[in-house]
């Protein structure tokens, strides 16, 4: 290594005294080192002073720019250094260079791995998003035939496309029209590199329509040319495609007006005949994909019975069987967005044994905790919306009471007032059928702790003391409410804050006197 330390002093001289010739052996030496041990060398250069030299050494008329861009790039590959060389401003001189010297192979090579490693850096995103990378490359793909090329491209477009400004600056650009060249160009392709470039380009399209403005800009109201196209990728017969293409739909439907206008010009039929064509041996991240646009597509009010019209709720059914728990929890997620406010939907699925009997089974999910949510919150919901005696008895036989007391006692203030509200409906519906259930699963001692703890909402505080009174037709529950003193801490209430809850806490207290 002492060599290189030669070669260090006699570069920081000459890149003084502006000596071509020596420059370029010194550089030379560098690149030797670095390729015998990259790690140690780049040490070296750092603590040697020399890395603040590099941004003045790449001109764009000099013949040692390709070096001195090689070797940053190789310096760049040693995580310590690559905040410093960012720091230094090396990625605008490099971009500068990239837009110059676009024929020059060798170079641009270097300014892609270069860029590639700086990339990955949150820090490197902003400096980048300051300078027109974006329109170079694009330029420099379109340009490019060979696939080693472009894929060498793509591996700094990846990173990059993880910043929202960058997005919007690549849609600008034209990268979307370039990637739909390369999937109409290797849909059919049988290589091994046309498959990879398919998925490639695909997964990149759809990380452009993560951002909330390149989405809407490639939207265009639905007329767009770009969202025709990603629909047609739908019913193709190429898995990556129906992926990407029911993921795309998924962020397209990230607001109403989009969801309620991709409902109204036919895509639920779409993604129901993509769903039909994968229940036997299916393709689960397809199930998944085209479960989560679902789930999306349904959470305009307008969007629910027009879904449940075309039978999107029969077909979410058929994966009942899934044993898969991202699959599970799409499911769940489009059922319980699908029956908000709509009572006869609820109704329909509440009545349903074998739906219902999943769901306790999924409440005892442990491993799964989002699916374990999914399914209390699909339960109650069943109830909320249905108001049905029918639905009551259904989720009574099928075990789901003990479920809903066990939601109540959730850390998430939402799933705890729909558990209450769903128990509220079952002692009004159904109280000598639940009885049993709501003794042993401890309902009182819940309600109990929910009333006296000083950090329940409003809300849950009042719903508890509506079951309360709601549970007070039962002996056995009654005998509990005597023995717990619930009296001293309902008279508490009486003034609280929240004027529901003051008023609710009279009422509750009139009435646990009047039976007491």
């Amino acid at each position: 290594m002492d060599n290189l330390s030669d070669a260090l002093e006699k570069l920081k001289i000459a890149s003084t005294d502006s000596a071509t010739d020596s420059v370029e052996s010194c550089l030379d030496c560098l690149l030797k080192a670095l390729a015998n041990n990259s790690t140690e060398a780049s040490m070296k250069i750092h603590e040697m002073g020399v890395l603040p030299l590099f941004p003045t050494l790449l001109h764009p008329q000099s013949s040692c720019t390709p070096k001195v861009a090689n070797i940053i790039a190789e310096v760049a590959k040693n995580d310590s250094l690559q905040a410093q060389l960012i720091n230094m401003g090396v990625i605008p001189t490099l971009v500068k260079l990239l837009g110059i010297h676009s024929h020059n192979t060798a170079l641009t090579e270097m300014c892609l791995i270069a860029f590639g490693n700086l990339a990955e850096l949150e820090s490197s995103k902003e400096q980048f998003a300051s300078t027109n990378i974006a329109e170079e490359l694009v330029h420099l793909f379109q340009k490019q035939m060979e696939h080693e090329k472009k894929e060498m491209i793509f591996e700094v477009l990846a990173p990059l496309a993880e910043n929202d400004v960058i997005k919007l600056q690549l849609v600008e650009a034209g990268l979307v029209e370039c990637l739909l060249d390369v999937v109409a160009q290797t849909v059919d392709g049988e290589r091994e590199e046309d498959i990879a470039q398919l998925k490639t380009a695909s997964d990149l399209m759809v990380l452009l329509l993560l951002g909330d403005e390149s989405m809407q800009k490639l939207f265009e109201g639905g007329k767009g040319s770009v969202f025709q196209r990603v629909l047609s990728w739908i019913p193709s017969h190429n898995h990556q495609l129906q992926l990407a293409g029911a993921l795309a739909i998924a962020n397209f439907a990230r607001n109403d007006g989009n969801c309620i206008h991709m409902v109204d010009t036919g895509i639920v039929q779409k993604l129901l005949e993509l769903l039909d064509r994968h229940v036997e041996e299916g393709n689960v991240t397809v199930q998944h994909a085209a479960l989560s646009a679902l789930r999306n597509l349904a959470i305009p009010v307008v969007n629910k019975s027009k879904m449940l019209s075309a039978g999107v709720a029969d077909v979410v059914l058929k994966f009942l069987q899934s044993e898969m728990p991202p699959v599970q929890f799409k499911l769940l997620g489009t059922l319980r967005m699908l029956i908000d406010t709509q009572a006869e939907a609820a109704d329909h699925l509440g009545t349903n044994g074998k739906l219902v009997e999943r769901l306790v089974e999924w409440c005892e999910a442990k491993d799964h905790a989002g699916v374990m949510g999914e399914s209390n919150r699909l339960l109650s919901a069943l109830i909320r919306h249905s108001k049905s005696k029918e639905v009551v008895r259904t989720v009574i036989q099928g075990g789901g009471v003990k479920h809903l007391v066990t939601m109540a006692t959730s850390e998430h203030m939402i799933m705890q007032n729909e558990a209450l509200v769903a128990l509220g409906l079952i002692a009004a519906l159904d109280l000598v059928a639940a009885e049993k259930d709501l003794v042993g699963a401890g309902l009182v001692s819940v309600l109990h702790k929910l009333l006296s703890d000083e950090r329940s909402a409003p809300e849950i505080k009042y719903n508890s003391m509506i079951l309360i009174c709601a549970v007070m037709g039962s002996e056995p529950l009654h005998k509990e409410v005597q023995s717990l003193a619930f009296i001293n801490i309902v008279s508490k209430l009486r003034a609280h804050e929240n004027k529901t809850v003051s008023h609710q806490a009279s009422l509750t207290e009139q009435r646990l006197t009047a039976q007491s």
